[in-house]
This record gives structure tokens, C-alpha cells and sequence, in this order.
């Protein structure tokens, strides 16, 4: 990204809000026991969106009447440079994105203040951290309770159907932390899936090749033998043979573009008889799905026909009965894929959810569904060229579930509960790619990172 792509965005917006300031808050970092001793930082997806800075403790205000920008930070002190060198001055820094003033931080309240005082609308989004939810209240005089009601719906909206849309720059972001750290992490973790490997021995290999770049996770690393756990964080089993390691893991790039694939493995490098069944049902169904994908379908439609694809092929295996169609509407399907289909993917690995999973992945048009399974669903919203989005359906065998459903007759109509408590030992199966939706089509990123039975059996699996 260069400087007159952070300005275009900012008129964008600008032109989009129409009237009053726009106040963009940049994170501060957060302790992790004590104020000395912070987590790593991680700038909000927003500000850095429409600004490119990457440092905490900055604030920005759009005069959409005035077209005025205003980039509010501190100079460091004398102490702050002996604890932290010399950086970049406030101007320096404003240089770089184009903003043409600056103030201290000390000047924030008083600039708002003015504002309100000449009964200007204010614009600003959901504080999700509790610093910037404080920092609101105080400035905006509100009770922090007061505050989601009194963000503004103009900025929300115009902020997701710019973010919504990646530039060609930006997948080429994307395609960077695929092609440069998460398709090569995700083949050696298949080639660790041995037995007698512990689950964060992987972690920790996965780790380091993203430390040889100089980036993060972009979200907690999912690598588990239990794999029927949805968000499974935790990294303390042995893998034994005749388990399935599901791994869910992407790279941010350096410009923290977000990458999320998901691979599931053999440990030992072999699929059992079972084990492939269902894992050809979830492969076929992933693409079938991506298949779809082009402008102008709903999503929703597509995470039905995965559901269906997926409920047919339990049939086949004698795990479901009866009809396919009234099986998926009645939601018989969610005991073996209670999740959606995708969701979106760009600066957050489920992109711009701190503006509202509904005003994202809904429109006016589609609304959430309140059925187990659909109802988590993330992206239900017509397709359109530039949107970029995960493809992920699953097969899960979860124990907890699958007694209280029988316990409670659930669904005995289309659920052949005998034969699913044979897989209470499976664990599950996903497989998750990255898809940019274009003109007539679709294109899956990144270099291709393997995924068929034959391919993933095929690889060395002597560790290095």
C-alpha cells in the first residue's frame, strides 16, 4: 500500500458519511499482568485500514463538511527514548498516510467537545477493547452502557462496503502470508503427524516458521486430535495412530492480511477405511462449494447445498436416514455440521466482525437463521467480484451432543443414532480454503496446499 491508497480510502469515506467528524480510534497496548509487561500489539483492523499506521495510541478525526483530517498522538519524551529508542515524529508519521495536521492527544477532548457544542454528528464504531470503551464515555459522555446504541449505523455500513470489496493489492496481501508462511507451515505439520508427537511440538515448528518472517498467527492456533471441539486451543495430546490431527491455522502478512486453511491428517500418514469415507464426503462437498461460488449467488444457498451434499453422503454411510431435503430444513444435518460454511476473510480472519457479524455477512434481504447449526452461519449475503471468503464444511462425531440429541429423541425421524455412536472415538474433519470471488467465477489463493486422500498419503513424513 502506498500513501494515495490510504488517501483515496479516506475520501471514499468521507463521500460515503457525507456529514459531521468521523473519529477513528487506534489501539493502545494492553498488559498482560502489569502496565510494563504488554502483550504484543495488534493495531485495529480499521485504523489501519484507512491510515497504514501500525503503533499504538493514535486517534483520528475525518471532517467529512470540511474534508479535513486530524491525526492525534505523543511525541515521545526523553524517557520514552531510553526505554524504547527514537522513533518517527507525530508529523513524520502523518506524512506517510498523507495527513497534512496533527495534534497532541491532550487536544482530542476539547476538538469533540467543539463539536458536540455546535451539535455536529459524531461519528464512531464499536469499541470492542474496554480502554477505547473508556476513552468513548469520557469523551462522548456517555455511560459505557450507552455506547453500542450510539455508534453511528452511516459509518458502519460505509466502513464494511469498502473493507467488503479487496483491491487487487490486497489479495496479493493475502496470497503473501499463503504462499509465504501458512501453506508451508500446514505441509510440514502434516509431515510432524506421527505418533508419539505431542500436538505443541507442531505448534511450536508452526510457530517458529512464522517468526522466521516476522509475523503472528492470526488467530489462535486450532491443532488437535479432538477435532470435533469447534475452536480446540489447547495443544497438551500425544498423538497416537489411527487419530485424525485437524489442524486450523493461518499467517497475518506483515501488513496483518489475514490467511485461515484448514487440513485434516492421518497421524501416520494413512487414512483407515472409515476415516477416508468421511473424509472423501467433506472433500467433495468443499468443492462442490467452492464450484459455486461466483456473483450474484447467496452464500446462504450454498452452506444448504453443502449441507445437503453432506447428509447425503452420511446416508450412504447409514449415519442418516429418510429424506435428504427434509433432513437439512428440519436441521438434522447440524449433529454432524453444526457450524457455517465461511465467513468473510481480509484484515480479521473473520473480517470486520467487531462492526456487527449481521451487518456483514446479512443484508436486508437475508436474515440469520435461529436453527442450530445455520444460525452460525457468518456470511448468508449475496456474493459480489472482490470478496474474499473461507470455504470450510466439516464433519463432526461429538459425543456430548450426540447423547443429549438421542437422550431427547431428537430428530429420530432422520438420525441413526445406533450407528453414529459407533464414531463416538472419530474425533472430526475439516478442510478449509481461501477464495476470492471474481467476474464470472471464482479463484481459489494461494499455491495449492494438499488435500485429496492420495495427496496428502503421498507426503514425506520424515521430519526435518
Amino acid at each position: 500500500m502506498n500513501i494515495q491508497d490510504y488517501i483515496k480510502r479516506r475520501n471514499n469515506l468521507k463521500e460515503k458519511v457525507k456529514e459531521g467528524i468521523i473519529f477513528l480510534s487506534g489501539n493502545s497496548l494492553v498488559p498482560r499482568n502489569y502496565p510494563s509487561n504488554p502483550f504484543s500489539f495488534r493495531q485495529d483492523s480499521t485504523f489501519l485500514y484507512y491510515t497504514g499506521i501500525d503503533l499504538p495510541d493514535f486517534y483520528l478525526i475525518i471532517d467529512c463538511d470540511k474534508s479535513e483530517e486530524i491525526l492525534f498522538g505523543n511525541e515521545l519524551t526523553t524517557e520514552d527514548t531510553v526505554w524504547s529508542g527514537a522513533k518517527e515524529s507525530i508529523k513524520e508519521i502523518a506524512n506517510k498516510t498523507g495527513i497534512k495536521c496533527t495534534k497532541s492527544v491532550s487536544e482530542l477532548s476539547n476538538t469533540i467537545i467543539n463539536a458536540k457544542s455546535k451539535n455536529r454528528k459524531i461519528h464512531f464504531l464499536p469499541p470492542y477493547p474496554g480502554s477505547r470503551q473508556i476513552l468513548l464515555s469520557k469523551l462522548m459522555g456517555l455511560d459505557i452502557e450507552k455506547l453500542i446504541e450510539n455508534t453511528s449505523r452511516e459509518l458502519i455500513e460505509a466502513v464494511i462496503s469498502q473493507r467488503s470489496v479487496k483491491s487487487d493489492k490486497e489479495v496479493l496481501q493475502i496470497e503473501n502470508a499463503l504462499n509465504d508462511v501458512t501453506g508451508p507451515m500446514h505441509i510440514k505439520a502434516m509431515q510432524m503427524a506421527q505418533p508419539g508427537i505431542y500436538e505443541y511440538e507442531i505448534v511450536a515448528e508452526m510457530n517458529r516458521m512464522a517468526k522466521l518472517k516476522n509475523i503472528d498467527f492470526a488467530y489462535p492456533v486450532i491443532c488437535s486430535v479432538y477435532g470435533e471441539i469447534l475452536h480446540n486451543d489447547t495443544h497438551g495430546n500425544k498423538l497416537q495412530k489411527g487419530q485424525l490431527l485437524l489442524i486450523d491455522a493461518g499467517a497475518e502478512n506483515q501488513l496483518h492480511y489475514a490467511s485461515d486453511i484448514t487440513r485434516t491428517t492421518p497421524v501416520g500418514g494413512k487414512f483407515d477405511s472409515r476415516q477416508k469415507a468421511i473424509y472423501e464426503i467433506v472433500l467433495n462437498t468443499q468443492e462442490q462449494a467452492i464450484e459455486s461460488v461466483k456473483p450474484g449467488v447467496k452464500y446462504l444457498d450454498i452452506h444448504i447445498e453443502a449441507a445437503k451434499n453432506i447428509t447425503s453422503g452420511l446416508k450412504d454411510l447409514g449415519l442418516i436416514k429418510g429424506n435428504i431435503e427434509e433432513a437439512v430444513q428440519a436441521g438434522a444435518h447440524a449433529l454432524f455440521f453444526p457450524h457455517g460454511l465461511g465467513h468473510m476473510l481480509g484484515l480479521d480472519v473473520h473480517d470486520m466482525e467487531d462492526l456487527g457479524e449481521n451487518l456483514v455477512g446479512y443484508d436486508k434481504n437475508i436474515k440469520r437463521s435461529s436453527q442450530f447449526g445455520t444460525a452460525y452461519l457468518r456470511l448468508a449475503r449475496t456474493l459480489e467480484p472482490g470478496f474474499v471468503i473461507t470455504v470450510e464444511p466439516g464433519i463432526y462425531f461429538i459425543p456430548q451432543l450426540i447423547s443429549l440429541w438421542r437422550t431427547g429423541k431428537k430428530f429420530n425421524d432422520f438420525i441413526n443414532y445406533p450407528e453414529s455412536e459407533k464414531f463416538l472415538d472419530f474425533g472430526g474433519i475439516r478442510i478449509e480454503d481461501n477464495v476470492l470471488v471474481i467476474n464470472g467465477g471464482h479463484k481459489v489463493l494461494g499455491n495449492k496446499i494438499p488435500k485429496s486422500v492420495t495427496d496428502i498419503e503421498n507426503i514425506s513424513f520424515t521430519i526435518q
